[in-house]
């Protein structure tokens, strides 16, 4: 088995989605000091989040979940990968193209079994014109995700990671184009890059494919056993993707009737999703096939060292970022995004839903680790059932909590879920033996890095109130958050180092490993 390079894969996609995070982070702040968190904006939140909650299911979600093992074992064993591939590419290009029409068509509902709370008001009627330019994305967008799953099979990160870099690009050159063009607004301009975005990005790793050799192509549709199996592990797969999209339908069902709420939320997900992507998405992309090979060729040990190295490189970098999201969101919020037209009001309420989705962030990310243990095995069905219970706590918190505390109810919800998925997939894994046992240095080291984190949150309070009239500051804002946060990594990497929650050597090592 050549093995794929696990902690050089992490730094590659982990790198690339750090630079797409960067960008829109730079794309959500100019759609909030154009836009603010008015009607237009709601809109937008509501049908940007319409093509991504299918994309769950066809593109990085379920499909791709059931369809990388498979592909990555028949690549393995020296099988027909490139036939099974080109005929998951046609039945699922098929599917989404029935399911755009069906779309356009029944908007309007759509849009209500979004955001109830829109119905009567400007936000609506904009919400439905935006949801059918947009969503023809998520064909685009599942195409080059099935694309770069074959990538990543193969070892190949580079351009599937590269790919949200373009859309960031050319969201933030369509609003250059819409403010500064005569007869076209920064809203308009912004919803009719997203279609022209996932064309980019599937023509992007396309390319890719074919440079590496990979002869993935359209051919006519047929369901083929290899299909049917397929199918088989989606289903369920898609099921438990459907859970966790109905957490946040009714999330934002909440929140839409509460003023400006929906943006709020939006705009505080966007930061905690920043060390979520870099580091949890990426080490689950990686790692999921690194496990499916390693599965098929019965490497215990080799499975065992995996999980172990991911799980402790995952939250070595998470648990700084979670804590500095609880401690210092308030400046994080006020730097990056208030401008233009958002008001303190708005940084105070981002803040707050930023703080609360720092506590579970994670537990976000060790679900990324784990998930993989369950669906290399081809085992959906498992993460089904925890993901209903996770429903369940979601929407009674979400829902019994409003009258209570307003629109955070939502947040707080959805960090209580996220922690009860990640204990029952933690304890649900226990029957899979030895492969999924964490070993005893990751055990050691897990306590150290949570005094680290914690000391490192200890430090950054003071250095805040210190802070506090540069941070306010228009030029000296971003040098003086700098600051705050080169502080907090010198406080956190330096006391890790000497209590022996990490090792630098160690990580080196596991780069000439792979």
């Amino acid at each position: 088995m050549k093995p794929i390079r696990l902690v050089s894969g992490f730094l590659t996609v982990g790198g690339w989605t750090m630079l797409s995070r960067i960008l829109g982070f730079v794309r959500d702040a100019m759609i909030l000091a154009y836009l603010g968190t008015g009607p237009a904006y709601q809109a937008f939140v509501v049908a940007f989040r319409l093509p991504n909650m299918f994309r769950r299911f066809f593109a990085e979600g379920a499909f791709n979940t059931a369809f990388v093992p498979l592909f990555a074992k028949k690549l393995e064993a020296g099988e027909n990968a490139e036939d099974f591939a080109s005929d998951a590419l046609s039945g699922l290009a098929t599917v989404l193209i029935a399911l755009t029409a069906i779309a356009h068509l029944a908007m309007p509902w759509m849009i209500l079994a979004l955001a109830s709370g829109f119905a009567g008001q400007e936000e609506f009627a904009l919400s439905v014109e935006f949801g059918r330019i947009t969503f023809p994305y998520i064909l685009f967008i599942s195409i080059a995700a099935l694309l770069s799953g074959v990538l990543n099979a193969t070892g190949r990160f580079a351009a599937a990671a590269a790919a949200p870099v373009l859309l960031n690009v050319m969201l933030i050159g369509g609003m250059y184009v819409g403010a500064v063009a005569s007869g076209i607004d920064v809203a308009t301009a912004l919803i009719w890059t997203i279609p022209l975005a996932g064309v980019g990005q599937m023509l992007l790793v396309w390319r890719a494919a074919a440079r590496a050799g990979l002869r993935i192509r359209f051919k006519r549709p047929r369901f083929t056993p290899e299909l049917k199996e397929l199918l088989r592990i989606a289903v369920p797969a898609a099921l438990a993707g459907g859970v966790v999209q109905v957490n946040l339908l009714v999330g934002q069902q909440v929140a839409s009737y509460f003023d400006r709420a929906v943006g709020w939320l939006f705009a505080a997900d966007r930061l905690y999703q920043l060390p979520l992507g870099v580091v949890g998405i990426a080490i689950g992309i990686v790692l999921l096939p690194d496990l499916s090979r390693r599965l098929k060729a019965g490497d215990v040990a080799g499975s065992r060292d995996a999980l172990s190295r991911a799980a402790e490189m995952s939250l070595m970098l998470t648990m700084p970022a979670a804590v500095a999201l609880v401690v210092i969101p308030l400046p994080l919020v006020s730097v990056l995004f208030e401008r233009g037209a958002i008001t303190p009001e708005d940084t105070r309420a981002i803040a707050l839903a930023v703080a609360v989705y720092g506590l579970g962030l994670p537990a976000f990310v060790m679900q990324k680790i784990l998930q993989p243990l369950y669906f290399a095995r081809s085992d959906t069905r498992t993460p089904f059932r925890f993901a209903l219970w996770a429903m369940a706590v979601n929407a009674v918190l979400a829902v019994g909590l409003a009258p209570v505390i307003g629109w955070i109810a939502t947040a707080l919800a959805t960090t209580v879920a996220g922690w009860t998925m990640m204990v029952m997939l933690h304890f649900g894994a226990r029957p899979m033996g030895e492969a999924v046992r964490f070993d005893d240095r990751f055990r050691r080291r897990i306590v150290r890095i949570t005094i680290a984190a914690l000391l490192m949150g200890a430090a950054l309070l003071p250095a805040w109130w210190l802070l506090t009239p540069w941070l306010q500051l228009a030029g000296l804002r971003f040098a003086a958050l700098g600051l705050l946060v080169t502080w907090g990594a010198v406080v956190y990497f330096g006391v890790g180092h000497l209590i022996g929650a990490f090792r630098l050597s160690d990580l080196r090592r596991a780069m000439r490993r792979g």
